[in-house]
């Protein structure tokens, strides 16, 4: 049975999103969509001693636009992007491990494109980090026509997915009895059970980037994502 998910790419995800890749057979980056507009295509949340803080892309993109169509404002963000996560992690237990890798692509490109930059960390951070082993590819790979609920069906059967893993936000579109007709498996990811790890600064947050877990917890952050059932010892 092939299991099959698809999203829209954003900056560095938190770890539900890397959840869901790891669950599929194949991960559908679905970028030729419209952009939205403060949303996680372009930023996410990081911990600080004084709470949740954004790191946010600035772009150039407009919702006449497709994901993939837009690009970023200037290059200026990636230095203070890479700055404040050295100012906020360094001291975090596993920072050291992956700095190089950031340093590299904060400092050592030039990113324009916004769907690009956000795919190379995606797949980097899920094969390299994370160990997923899952395949990724990219919508317009596959013919789909119409908009909306019907256009996501039916690049999911041009992909000939049989089980379709989607993130519980998409119940006010999808149309589950649809999906029964064309024989594919519908399956709502459950985020609930994610235990807390040793987060650097407090209160503990849930929802932030995927880097706050890499940083405090290193080679076990798989166990506080897909291994969450068991035992975590420290």
């Amino acid at each position: 049975m092939k299991k099959v998910a698809v999203l829209q790419s954003n900056y560095v995800p938190w770890k539900g999103y890397f959840d869901i890749i790891h669950d599929a057979d194949e991960f559908i980056f679905y970028d030729e969509v419209q952009f939205t507009k403060n949303d996680w295509r372009n930023r996410n949340r990081i911990s600080t001693p004084a709470g949740i803080q954004w790191l946010t892309i600035p772009t150039n993109g407009s919702i006449t636009q497709s994901i993939d169509e837009v690009t970023t404002s200037g290059s200026q963000w990636q230095r203070k992007h890479f700055n404040t996560l050295v100012t906020y992690y360094s001291k975090a237990p596993y920072f050291k491990m992956y700095r190089d890798f950031f340093e590299d692509f904060y400092l050592g490109h030039t990113w324009s494109n916004l769907s690009e930059l956000n795919r190379y960390l995606i797949m980097h951070i899920s094969r390299d980090m994370l160990g997923i082993q899952t395949a990724f590819s990219d919508s317009r790979q596959y013919a789909s026509s119409g908009s909306g609920h019907h256009k996501l069906l039916s690049l999911l059967i041009s992909a000939g997915a049989e089980y379709y893993i989607s993130g519980p936000a998409a119940k006010t579109y999808i149309q589950a009895q649809d999906y029964e007709k064309a024989g594919i498996e519908l399956h709502w990811k459950d985020y609930s059970g994610y235990p807390e790890y040793p987060q650097l600064h407090e209160p503990f947050c849930h929802n932030v980037t995927i880097l706050d877990l890499l940083f405090n917890t290193g080679e076990k952050a798989p166990d506080y994502i897909w291994n969450r059932n068991k035992l975590i010892t420290l």
